[in-house]
């Protein structure tokens, strides 16, 4: 397949992209031997990768890479980053040596990929993840934190023999109609990621997720350790952590990511960095975490053109099951105690009540929008119905605007702050619709 020529890197880059998602009828089908064929095709640029810290689970991946990133940038190393899904534009998955890949280097990437790929049946996410590999692997970098798409054992990034570590953060049930509904089962995906002799850090876990990762580590002989188990940590009063690791103690300030579950992130990417470049300093480690920045995660939305709709503040969370809503319900009140404007949109992917259960406890209102773009959304109304049958206050939304402002000029409660949250594809559209795109 020869690429057509546009002067527009932008233009570019979007046309190779929709090309190459309708190479394959399914957006997601599991397994290796595309990728590893595709990365024939290119040279096999996984085998040229600076060291890899490889991370699979269901919640905190996104976070705890960006806490490593920002440990390791403090101790003035370079670090590639890939993680997905991406908020507002596809430069966002693929960071190179601390920036965002720009336009032009990522429509030269994706056309040559697809040069290399022809006609061959490939998803989305295998090709993307080859072009990542490929771009990794020809800009110098110390250090390469690698986030799986999907699962862990058939996931297309799961294709390198021996990364520097490999971590799994908490495993919940998502994604079932791909991994099952049995959270060992899943479990078993997830530490499909572990190889031999290379340290895999572990969150707690339920017993079932636990034993499966117990199971397959000492089946291959990979060494294992449990957060909180295996390696000492405390949340201290004063939202730092204290982490007890072999060379001695670590006290962490507290991290600038909001909520509780943020602390034992911050721990497990401690671990997990320290294992993997032991020579990274402790002052480097406690500056990083202040310094974290991971958009659409319990964010405060900065000025912007929905924010001028109303005077209190805005906030956005991408957490779209029953384990982030519950991290979300514990971290709001320690934000700002009393009752929160939410306005929420969700998938038809799971039940809305898993999530909508955690935050009405906490809601002045819940404001239902549907997705803008995502033919799976669940329509405003068909969330409001559900959400009405938990909050008196439950009510559809024609728009994010829209909602914000209702909530603007209701006659109570106006002063309460608001959070928007429900799924990471809302958190991307209001970023952008905000005007404050990731960066």
């Amino acid at each position: 397949m020869t690429p057509p020529v546009s002067g527009d890197d932008s233009a570019r880059a979007s046309a190779a992209l929709e090309r190459l998602a309708a190479l394959h009828p399914k957006l997601i089908d599991l397994g290796l031997d595309r990728t590893r064929d595709l990365l024939a095709r290119l040279g096999n640029p996984h085998h040229r990768l600076p060291p890899v810290i490889h991370v699979a689970g269901t919640n905190g991946k996104g976070s705890v890479i960006a806490t490593m990133r920002a440990m390791a940038e403090a101790a003035g190393l370079r670090v590639h980053v890939y993680a997905s899904p991406h908020l507002c534009r596809f430069n966002e998955r693929i960071r190179l040596a601390g920036s965002l890949i720009a336009d032009g280097a990522l429509a030269d990437l994706l056309e040559e990929v697809e040069t290399a790929n022809g006609d061959t049946p490939v998803t989305f996410f295998e090709v993307t993840t080859a072009a990542a590999f490929l771009a990794f692997s020809r800009v110098d970098a110390d250090l390469l934190l690698l986030e799986t798409g999907l699962g862990g054992a058939l996931d297309s990034t799961n294709v390198l023999d021996s990364p520097a570590a490999t971590v799994i953060t908490p495993i919940a049930r998502d994604h079932e109609h791909f991994l099952g509904g049995d959270i060992g089962g899943i479990a078993s995906q997830k530490a499909g990621i572990m190889r031999p002799d290379v340290p895999c850090v572990a969150a707690a876990q339920e017993d079932d997720a636990l034993a499966a990762l117990q199971d397959h580590a000492g089946t291959i002989g990979a060494p294992l350790v449990i957060m909180g188990t295996d390696i000492g940590w405390k949340p201290l009063i004063d939202g730092g952590v204290a982490i007890e690791l072999d060379g001695g103690a670590v006290t962490l300030p507290a991290p600038a990511l909001r909520g509780a579950h943020q602390q034992a992130n911050a721990a497990l990417a401690t671990v997990a960095l320290t294992l993997a470049m032991p020579e990274i300093p402790a002052q480097a480690l406690a500056e990083g975490v202040t310094q974290t920045v991971w958009p659409g995660r319990l964010h405060r939305l900065a000025d912007g053109s929905l924010t001028s709709l109303l005077h209190q503040p805005v906030w956005i969370d991408g957490a779209h099951n029953a384990h982030g809503a519950a991290a979300l319900a514990a971290a709001l009140p320690s934000i700002e105690k009393g009752n929160w404007h939410f306005i929420c949109g969700a998938l038809n992917t799971r039940p809305a009540s898993e999530f909508l259960s955690r935050i009405a406890p906490l809601a002045e209102s819940i404001n239902c929008v549907a997705i803008p773009d995502q033919p799976a959304s669940l329509p405003a109304e068909t969330l409001a119905a559900e959400a009405a049958t938990m909050h008196t206050a439950a009510r559809a939304a024609p728009s994010v605007a829209g909602a914000l402002q209702a909530i603007a000029g209701g006659s109570g409660g106006t002063d309460r702050p608001v959070m928007i949250c429900g799924s990471l594809y809302l958190a991307g559209h209001v970023l952008a619709a905000n005007g404050t795109l990731p960066n």
